[in-house]
């Protein structure tokens, strides 16, 4: 029996090194003028080798900054002031983007203009910073009919134009589609309704296809009230390809950002439901047909998944995301599901390396893995990580 309890202790010790082989903190963010507590996850810069991201806390001004982590540690690029229209607290809002230029491009919550609309928060700016750390507000949201608290990853298309979702305001205040120019000139595309099994309160990022078709998640609406995916065309006309809840396995509400494949289908997750009742991963086809690919949970399963997508390695299929609770020590995981719906959790953070991560993955041209902490780490502020494959 004893030799039997010594093999496995060794087998659990040989699979935790192996696994901490692959995992490294690159970067541990210390309450101060640096920022804390990134919500987002990075985007990768392979041409000048670099990472970028934004805190949702600390900073210059104690409301968050705009960073970015090279082979020289990091580096902040702008400080949100909250103040003479700058924006406050990206939170909620996934991965800066690029334009051809290395412009970078995202939102925050709060700042800009504030009114009754908004309340005391101010209703929500979209800004640009360009690699010299100068930034730009090229949109402060007006509340009401105009939209407040824009939520999720942007998109862009070839022209520069930006897409994007707000939380709330629009015509029916449940929240809307906009597009941006190059010149800052906004237009609404879409406001979600009540009426007729509309989704609403759209919660996770755009992705947008070839055809310049967006495709978004919202947190409530739809068929029976548990959210849904929904479309926008060129034109603005909406339509919900699938709602939520609509079975006993299925995963309620979706709050992800979503990821395209080649063949159009759409991945994403919800953060509770499902078999288990701790969250799913799902595939939507292009006509609608929804595939509950995992059911996460129960410990020490990765469990929760957050507002982060899912990434996709194009070559073997398979799907690389993280949860907030789940793995394990509870403080969430690093999971891949391969293209037979096998799961694999492939780190369990322990706090002093990380822990409850919210943001989506990002993968490099190498197959490296790269991510972010909201808490944890050397200074409890948070952590920038990378897995090798």
């Amino acid at each position: 029996m004893k030799s039997v309890r010594a093999l496995y202790a060794f087998l659990v010790l040989v699979s935790s090194l192996c696994s901490a082989q692959t995992y490294t903190v690159l970067n541990s963010f210390r309450a101060g003028p640096r920022g804390t507590f990134p919500v987002a996850g990075v985007t990768v810069d392979a041409q000048r080798r670099a990472l970028y991201g934004t805190t949702y806390a600390d900073g210059q001004f104690a409301v968050g900054t705009v960073f970015k982590f090279d082979q020289h540690g990091e580096t902040v690029l702008h400080s949100f002031t909250g103040q003479t229209g700058d924006g406050e607290y990206p939170y909620g809002n996934d991965n800066l983007i690029f334009d051809s230029a290395g412009n970078l491009f995202g939102a925050t919550n709060d700042g800009g203009i504030y009114n009754s609309k908004c309340g005391g928060f101010g209703c929500g700016v979209v800004f640009k910073v360009d690699q010299s750390g100068n930034e730009t507000v090229l949109y402060q949201f007006q509340g009401g009919q105009d939209g407040r608290t824009p939520q999720g990853s942007l998109a862009e298309d070839s022209a520069g134009n930006l897409y994007g979702m707000t939380l709330a305001g629009g015509e029916s205040g449940l929240g809307s589609v906009f597009k941006l120019d190059p010149l800052g000139n906004k237009t609404t595309l879409y406001s979600f309704t009540f009426s007729s099994g509309d989704v609403f309160q759209p919660y996770g990022g755009f992705v947008r296809d070839k055809a310049g078709n967006l495709y978004g998640s919202t947190y409530s609406g739809g068929a029976i009230g548990y959210g849904g995916i929904f479309k926008v065309d060129t034109a603005g006309n909406e339509s919900v390809l699938y709602s939520f809840g609509m079975s006993d396995e299925d995963g309620i509400p979706p709050c992800s950002d979503l990821t395209l494949d080649a063949r159009g289908n759409i991945y994403g997750m919800t953060e509770d439901g499902g078999t288990n009742g701790f969250g799913t991963l799902f595939k939507i086809s292009p006509s609608g047909k929804e595939t509950v690919l995992y059911s996460f949970g129960p410990l020490p399963d990765a469990q929760l998944p957050g507002f982060g997508g899912v990434a996709l390695d194009p070559a073997t299929g398979s799907l690389y995301g993280v949860t907030v609770g789940g793995g394990t020590f509870g403080l969430g995981a690093v999971f891949k599901i391969d293209s037979a719906g096998n799961e694999t959790v492939i780190h369990s953070f322990n706090g002093a390396d990380g822990k409850v991560p919210y943001g989506t993955l990002t993968r490099d041209p190498q197959g490296n893995i790269y991510g972010t902490t909201s808490q944890g780490g050397a200074f409890g502020g948070g952590v920038i990580f990378r897995i090798k494959p």
